[in-house]
């Protein structure tokens, strides 16, 4: 578990990063014992990674909010990071085929290359291009990314919802790295204001503030705040 410090000065090297970044980075800290190039893993195994870092950093039971597309309805979830967690890896090795050709399982790298495309179906052409070789049929492209998603199923991980309000139903992709990210930023600005009362309360320097168990200086800002 890295200390408060540490997430602080994650948050600040990657709070201007790409989601895409931002995961790589995650990962990286929370296993530095890595000596592979996250950047290059299968998506779900980076995933599981981030999943992993959740219950480790922030506990198991992560809550978030999505909206329904149909009414604007706001709706609470809740994502079980643990079963994430303890999932299996993928195959690094894990390849499908299609039209006598070999794709391989999409990475954080590839993905990178297709922040900047607007149309969904180039985008999805460029990625086969990347993981494979050639061209392919429009059934050709369904087929493969059938094949992907069963050989890496937590690549993309979707949630179903039954908006209680107008009774759609609708399916939405949680991103881990920004659901991550999100939640070490919150942790962070809970984090300096309890920095910003006690330095301000007693003089105390960021340093010795964070140096301080939760408890304590829970204990302290009881007293500033009561």
């Amino acid at each position: 578990m890295p200390t408060q410090t540490e997430l602080l000065a994650l948050w600040e090297t990657g709070r201007t990063m790409h989601p895409l970044d931002q995961g790589v980075l995650a990962v990286e800290a929370g296993f530095p014992e890595t000596t592979e190039r996250v950047a290059d893993w299968p998506l779900g195994r980076r995933n599981r990674a981030l999943a992993q870092l959740r219950c480790r950093w922030f506990g198991d039971a992560p809550r978030g909010w999505t909206e329904c597309p149909q009414c604007a309805e706001k709706l609470e979830f809740g994502l079980d990071v643990r079963a994430l967690a303890e999932s299996a890896d993928p195959n690094p090795e894990g390849a499908v085929e299609a039209g006598g050709r070999t794709f391989r399982l999409p990475t954080s790298r590839d993905l990178a290359a297709l922040v900047h495309e607007t149309d969904v179906s180039s985008a999805v052409r460029l990625l086969l291009r990347r993981i494979g070789d050639g061209d392919l049929s429009e059934q050709e492209m369904e087929s493969v990314g059938e094949q992907l998603a069963a050989a890496d199923p937590l690549a993309e991980i979707r949630l179903s919802f039954d908006c209680p309000n107008c009774g759609a139903q609708f399916e939405e992709s949680v991103d881990l790295p920004t659901f991550l990210w999100a939640e070490l930023e919150a942790y962070v600005k809970r984090l300096v204001a309890d920095v910003h009362w006690l330095a301000s309360a007693y003089g105390w320097s960021e340093a010795e503030i964070l140096s301080m168990s939760s408890a304590r200086r829970q204990l302290y800002l009881d007293m500033v705040t009561a």
